[in-house]
């Protein structure tokens, strides 16, 4: 529960929303659609956009993972964020031998119950807040190697009395080598506009993102690595924390240290990355982990840094269904807990032989 006025409730929403996804948040609304539902991709780094197997969670971060492998399957996703905030995602594909492949999924996040108060304090009654993407996601094959797909995304916004509706679109491109060990991908997200603005005449920019991605799986050993390159439309991901010092001094003469460039390229490199690894000691069992380094550079206390920007989970396939928990740790006051499940509905009406 939270006391706020109703003037100040758009405002505090949108913050929420947006310090989830990163520091980059402020310039643009519509922020829950870079939220990670997954428990894998979660466990992963929470950005995934080049892995190629049958997991129908994949096409939510680059439409062209979709394929036939996938057809007849429905995933579903359950986060408990912070707060009594949640979130998760819904998908059921279907492939089509002529047109190609199809996946419709719906992406929410509920930001919770608020008391509504005037200027002055006195409270006025309750309302919830909440927002809402469809996503309609079509892959089809340019040969044995390449598949473009896209995925069109209405959105609508509900913050209190503010409404908002959007049009945006994900396309994405993968690669597959022949032995399909190595894959690659890259996805332009979140491009499009406000149709119906919170506020008349005064449209918001949205997420737009684009991300590269690379995966290599061993071919004697159960490992697939996977490192993926975000944010690239935004060259320089650094910013000036004002709880440090904007200068270091030499503790001897006092004088002023010139900057590190090389320090500062490094730096701004490694907040593009993230980097995962999966491990499959048995056919039905999977170890995961992933390190995200701006996450952690941006989220930790200097003092106590602990795990902020480490993930892991787990993944284990029980009968007909697929179950999978990952954790991420933003911040010591908490982690996210993702909790997906999955199946194959032919398998329960497919004949034994």
């Amino acid at each position: 529960m939270f006391r706020i006025t109703r003037s100040a409730s758009f405002l505090i929403l949108l913050s929420v929303s947006l310090q989830a996804a990163g520091q980059l948040g402020g310039n643009s609304t519509y922020a829950f659609l870079n939220l990670t539902h997954s428990a894998r991709v979660a466990s992963l780094g929470g950005k995934v956009v080049s892995i190629h197997d049958d997991d129908l969670n994949l096409p939510f971060h680059n439409p062209a993972t979709l394929h036939e492998g996938m057809s007849n399957q429905l995933v579903l996703n359950y986060v408990n964020y912070f707060s009594d905030i949640n979130f998760g995602y819904v998908s059921y594909a279907r492939h089509f031998d002529r047109a190609g492949d199809f996946a419709l999924g719906l992406n929410y996040i509920n930001y919770g119950k608020f008391i509504a108060a005037d200027r002055v304090g006195n409270i006025t009654g309750e309302f919830r807040a909440a927002e809402y993407s469809f996503n309609m996601i079509f892959s089809r094959a340019l040969d044995s190697s390449f598949r473009i797909g896209v995925n069109a995304k209405p959105v609508y916004s509900v913050l209190e009395s503010y409404h908002s509706f959007g049009l945006l679109a994900d396309i994405g491109l993968m690669y597959t080598s022949r032995d399909r060990l190595f894959s690659a991908g890259l996805v332009f997200r979140n491009a499009g506009f406000q149709v119906k603005p919170y506020h008349d005449g005064h449209r918001e920019p949205v997420p737009f993102e684009i991300l590269l991605g690379i995966s290599q799986k061993l071919k004697h050993a159960p490992f697939r690595f996977s490192i993926v390159a975000h944010n690239l439309q935004k060259p320089d991901l650094t910013y000036t924390d004002p709880a440090k010092k904007t200068e270091d001094f030499d503790p001897v003469t006092g004088e002023s240290l010139p900057e590190n460039k090389w320090e500062k390229l490094g730096d701004n490199i490694m907040r593009h990355l993230i980097f995962g690894v999966e491990f499959t000691p048995l056919e039905n069992f999977f170890l995961r982990a992933g390190y995200n380094y701006q996450r952690r550079q941006e989220l930790k206390i200097s003092s106590r840094t602990a795990m902020v920007g480490f993930s892991w989970g787990f993944g284990i396939r029980i009968s007909k269904f697929h179950l999978s928990y990952g954790r991420a740790s933003y911040h010591l006051a908490g982690a996210s807990n993702h909790f997906s499940i999955s199946t194959d509905i032919s398998s329960f009406y497919r004949k034994q032989n």
